[in-house]
């Protein structure tokens, strides 16, 4: 993923700011997980600004997926703690509330501050993504961290420039629209990106004047705590943004289903976002956001500059070990270079290198969990057994830890499960095609829309086949160039709704229009 508006000059110089700032972690990896447990001290619930332990008592245990070792035990949220933050954020929404009094102005001041302490904390953040997702540190740092903090600064400026409009009507008459904040939010967020998914939520939401229940996944609930704490730090009242970790089943359930949330915004599978949606109907019918998974076509024509094609390619879909929503994991590449293509991308993929995420030189990671690696694994067999090439990889990695070797497979067809289904993985499936109506054709041949890629040195081509495309966000001649400023999200089933830009504020606003009578007597 690329940031727009953080230029690739500074790579070179990431090395050595990374041995700078870690120096007293390269000398031995033990004072990595000494410096952790010493900073990690929050593992409670966070409600009404305070921590609490769970109703229930049980607790959830957290994992290093590179090692499979356990970290700590965290607070495990049900719905009685649901119901408790939910009651926390709905006083916090009452008119006459510190919350509702505030400027708007002191809204954005608010979640300029927040940056600011994630700006100074974003060592130990980057860390805590690290041990606890897998992520590759330099990733975290430069990427998911960076995102983090442009986030929280944009909407901290859009927070006093949310106003309506005043409409012409009959004379007798004066109209206006006002844009509230539709009260309290419940956002349940994945594990992939942990800090960057909790921000992309509150965020906005927070931005318009709304109040916060959030479950963090159960796998990755610790930079969201440790965010809990620095927006303590940062002055918010009491009760406007509550934490619970949780599982799906129960917290996640509970917040889909409560009758005093007034909407629920989801990042994760496509399975789960249909049973959200269900309880939003059978319950209140809160206003629901879904951000779901995808199939995305990367198309690459013969006349792109072929490396450049390569390595975007390869970064588009071997980012984050495969673990995103924007993969582009269906490469589709036109005959007369496909050959070429191919060899290439082993070459690429073969020299990843593997490891502990938090060691320099390391750009592949773990998988998040047992589950994830064996249904990895399990695609990438069925893979071999319908007869696509499997080029490199398609094997477990190393001795200790959920590692995947880099896999390409080639020859793949349409039919295939690995053509069809999203594997979240690093797995790169690459595709032949012989014209232009043929690729659209293939490429919108999907329940997904969410992503797509074309790579062409032609306009006309790069215009005709990016408004063909059947996906909310197209990149022509790059692949996850990101920004807080541009809407994300996606047609058909990858969801509903969009996050980050001014599109943002529409899922988070009601609009109320306001009609007063005019008195039409001379004075």
């Amino acid at each position: 993923m690329r940031i727009v508006g953080v230029g690739e000059e500074d790579t070179e110089d990431r090395e050595e700011i990374y041995v700078g700032e870690l120096s007293l972690f390269q000398s031995d990896l033990f004072l990595c997980v000494l410096f952790f447990s010493n900073c990690l001290l929050v593992s409670q619930l966070f409600i009404n600004n305070e921590w609490h332990e769970s109703c229930s008592g049980r607790k959830i245990p957290v994992y290093n997926p590179a090692t499979e070792e356990m970290l700590c035990e965290v607070e495990e949220a049900d719905a009685e703690d649901v119901d408790k933050a939910v009651r926390s954020a709905r006083a916090a929404f009452q008119m006459g509330s510190p919350w509702r009094s505030m400027d708007a102005s002191d809204r954005g001041h608010l979640l300029n501050r927040l940056a600011e302490l994630v700006e100074r904390d974003r060592l130990l953040l980057a860390t805590l993504e690290a041990m606890n997702s897998g992520k590759v540190f330099l990733m975290a740092y430069f990427v998911d961290l960076m995102a983090t903090i442009k986030t929280l600064r944009y909407y901290g400026g859009w927070a006093d420039k949310i106003h309506g409009k005043t409409i012409p009507v009959d004379g007798e008459y004066f109209t206006y629209t006002r844009h509230e904040p539709i009260g309290v939010c419940g956002q349940i967020i994945p594990w992939n990106f942990p800090i960057m998914m909790f921000v992309w939520k509150i965020a906005p939401a927070l931005c318009c004047g709304n109040t916060v229940v959030i479950k963090p996944a159960e796998q990755t609930p610790l930079s969201a705590l440790h965010m809990a704490a620095l927006i303590k730090e940062a002055g918010f009242p009491p009760g406007v943004v509550n934490v619970v970790p949780g599982y799906g089943q129960t917290a996640g359930s509970a917040i889909s289903h409560h009758m005093d949330i007034d909407k629920v915004a989801f990042t994760g599978s496509t399975a789960v976002g249909k049973l959200i949606q269900k309880a939003a109907g059978d319950s209140n019918l809160k206003r629901v956001t879904l951000e779901l998974g995808g199939k995305n076509p990367n198309i690459v024509f013969a006349d792109c500059d072929l490396e450049y094609a390569v390595e975007q390619a390869h970064s588009g879909l071997f980012f984050n070990q495969g673990q995103c929503c924007l993969a582009g994991s269906r490469v589709f590449v036109e005959r007369p270079i496909y050959e070429e293509f191919v060899i290439r991308s082993v070459e690429r993929a073969r020299s990843k290198v593997l490891g502990n995420p938090l060691l320099p030189g390391v750009d592949q990671g773990p998988q998040i969990d047992q589950k994830q690696f064996d249904k990895i694994m399990e695609l990438i067999e069925s893979g071999k057994r319908e007869g696509a090439t499997l080029e490199c990889g398609g094997s477990a990695w190393g001795q200790q830890g959920l590692f995947i070797q880099p896999t390409v497979f080639s020859n793949v067809t349409d039919d295939m499960r690995i053509a069809k289904e999203e594997i979240f993985g690093p797995v790169q499936q690459i595709m032949c095609f012989r014209s232009i109506h043929e690729v659209i054709q293939r490429a919108n041949s999907t329940h997904y829309g969410l992503a797509a890629g074309v790579f062409t040195n032609n306009i006309d081509k790069a215009l005709t086949v990016s408004s063909a495309l059947q996906a909310g966000m197209v990149w022509v001649n790059c692949y996850n160039a990101m920004s807080a400023q541009c809407p994300f999200g996606g047609f058909k089933m990858s969801g509903n709704g969009r996050e980050l830009g001014e599109y943002a504020l529409r899922e988070y606003t009601e609009v109320k229009a306001v009609t007063i009578k005019i008195s039409q007597k001379n004075s």
